[in-house]
């Protein structure tokens, strides 16, 4: 499903708080109790959410992550609007690391005018984006496919990356928890954007705002490795006060 603007609010507010009750997104959102249940209903069932007794909250698995096409469909306006601002602070003649995520996928799209790129990724949809520019060049990082969202990953990968060390690292990430950490699903996949972050001069994170208050099982980094961060909304409570604290700049790009 590609949700709606209502709908895109809804899941906002759920992962701001955490879990709310369907009286109180009703309210929150000006609608009717059965507007408001029809939504979660759909959203459920596309595992965006999970239900319980008379509320939602977000999906409870650390584990697993939802499927890319459903990735791609979420919030779709909101990354486009990051992946624009993004490209707008990449300077021309520059090199890049792009990781795994349809956010970077987005960045990608965004940086096909750009000139003079040198751009290593292990994310072979941002390969195929990108290397339809004759003014960049892409280097592909070897290892291992992963079937379900182009991504490469594992040891031959981390040895790969370990060998540059680039102006820029734009990364996306699968969560990002109240107490400051990164985090994702799969152990393989951070070790790789571990390897990313520590081959960079400047490390620059794009998320939309349903990352934050998102649980995961594996921990990436924590916010004081980030210069940068590239959101679509204002974050949550705590966030701001952590990434005051923990020196990141972050650009907001609003509608």
């Amino acid at each position: 499903m590609n949700p709606n603007p209502r709908q895109l609010t809804l899941l906002t507010v759920v992962h701001a708080q955490g879990s709310v009750t369907v009286e109180q997104l009703a309210d929150e959102l000006g609608v009717t109790l059965q507007t408001v249940r029809r939504d979660v209903q759909r959203l459920a069932d596309e595992g965006l959410l999970a239900r319980f007794h008379g509320g939602v909250r977000v999906p409870s698995s650390t584990v697993e992550n939802i499927a890319h096409q459903q990735r791609e469909s979420l919030n779709a306006d909101g990354k486009s609007r990051i992946a624009r601002a993004v490209a707008a602070a990449v300077p021309n003649d520059c090199s890049l690391i792009l990781n795994i995520g349809t956010t970077t996928e987005a960045i990608a799209r965004a940086l096909r005018h750009h000139t003079g790129l040198r751009v290593i990724t292990n994310n072979l949809n941002v390969a195929s984006i990108l290397s339809t520019n004759p003014q960049s060049e892409v280097i592909v990082v070897g290892g291992v496919v992963r079937g379900r969202d182009q991504g490469i990953v594992g040891e031959a990968a981390v040895d790969f990356i370990r060998q540059f060390k680039v102006d820029i690292a734009v990364i996306g990430i699968s969560g990002i928890e109240a107490d400051g950490s990164l985090r994702d699903y799969d152990y393989r996949e951070v070790k790789v954007s571990q390897t990313i972050i520590s081959h960079a001069r400047e490390v620059w994170l794009a998320a939309d705002i349903s990352k934050f208050n998102r649980p995961a099982m594996v921990e990436v980094g924590r916010l004081s490795q980030i210069d940068r961060l590239f959101t679509d909304a204002p974050p949550p409570d705590p966030f701001p006060t952590l990434l005051v604290e923990a020196q990141v700049r972050y650009d907001i790009a609003l509608p």
